[in-house]
């Protein structure tokens, strides 16, 4: 079966769909994150020694990790489908090496995920945590550029991209647009070192940090630190987001529709940090923290891929 850089609708809605059900994972991940269930079974990669443990669909804590290990390896099926698929039809090389990448990342999720229970009682000299409960913090950050690579792959196929229709950004867009990307994984690494730190409390009160309204925290531990960090990037990516949704929208060089996408970016991190607040102000409710953890990681792959659009020309600059 030959290759081919034309438009395949059948290859190009399944690398869509596999980029929505990330987010099935990524919700059941941070909603058993929230609610501490990492831990319902201690075994791995069963549950209980079963695949359809006792209880799983009655008790919360259960559900929560049997759904993420169910939905984790319906999403290994999808990237090993998607893999083959893009390897047998595709012609650009870089997208299928993307193909091999996001299946080499999705196995590695796999087993850090399985070794942070196998290993959740091993002890690190010096740590409060675990060496499971260490593995938790690389298991949610490589999530995120996971969750880019599949945004990438599904870019790369969809018709925009193949009959080229999006226009040419500017230097400046496109620098912006990266520097973008790059502080919201920063602010997603801080985020993953915090919430597994139980840092989300440190400091109880927004939008200041002290109850009589002060700047900075009055007394400082590696928790704070943690909590304090992930405010001022917040503040740093609202800021960077409002200039690139800025220099988007008045890009005449793109395609309106890309354009218009700055109006979802900035509205995504306005949302994020109220979401933000809101976990302070009622004590980290569950299904705000959830939400949270989700917006965050919609944001990054919103404004990733509206990133790596503005550079189709440069990737593929021969492509009509």
């Amino acid at each position: 079966m030959s290759r081919t850089a034309t438009y395949q609708p059948g290859l190009a809605w399944f690398a869509a769909l596999g980029s929505a059900w990330v987010f099935v994972l990524v919700a059941l991940g941070a909603f058993t994150t929230t609610i501490g269930a990492g831990m319902a079974f201690a075994d791995w990669p069963l549950s209980n020694g079963s695949i359809n443990p006792h209880g799983w669909l009655e008790e919360i804590d259960k559900f929560a990790e049997h759904s993420h290990r169910l939905s984790g390896t319906m999403m290994g099926l999808i990237t090993l489908i998607l893999a083959g698929w893009l390897h047998r039809r595709e012609e650009r090389a870089w997208l299928r090496r993307l193909g091999w990448w996001a299946l080499g990342i999705v196995v590695v999720q796999g087993l850090f995920g399985g070794t942070r229970v196998l290993f959740d009682r091993v002890h690190v000299p010096g740590f409060e945590m675990s060496f499971g409960q260490m593995l938790r913090i690389p298991h949610g950050v490589l999530a995120h550029v996971y969750v880019c690579m599949l945004f990438a792959i599904a870019a790369g196929l969809s018709r925009p991209w193949i009959e080229n229709t999006v226009g040419t950004a500017s230097p400046l867009v496109r620098r912006l647009g990266w520097w973008c990307v790059a502080l919201l994984l920063v602010q997603l690494t801080i985020a993953a070192t915090m919430r597994h730190n139980y840092a989300g409390l440190a400091i109880p009160v927004f939008p200041w940090s002290t109850a009589g309204g002060d700047l900075l925290p009055a007394t400082w531990d590696y928790r704070v630190v943690l909590h304090f960090a992930h405010r001022v990037m917040a503040v740093l990516i609202g800021l960077g987001v409002a200039a690139y949704g800025h220099f988007l929208i008045r890009d005449r060089g793109l395609s309106p529709l890309l354009r218009r996408t700055s109006l979802l970016l900035v509205g995504l991190v306005a949302l994020q940090i109220y979401l933000g607040a809101q976990i302070i102000w009622t004590g980290r409710s569950v299904n705000t923290t959830t939400g949270h953890v989700i917006i965050g990681a919609l944001t990054l792959a919103t404004t990733f891929v509206v990133a790596f659009f503005t550079q189709r020309d440069s990737m593929e600059p021969t492509q009509p």
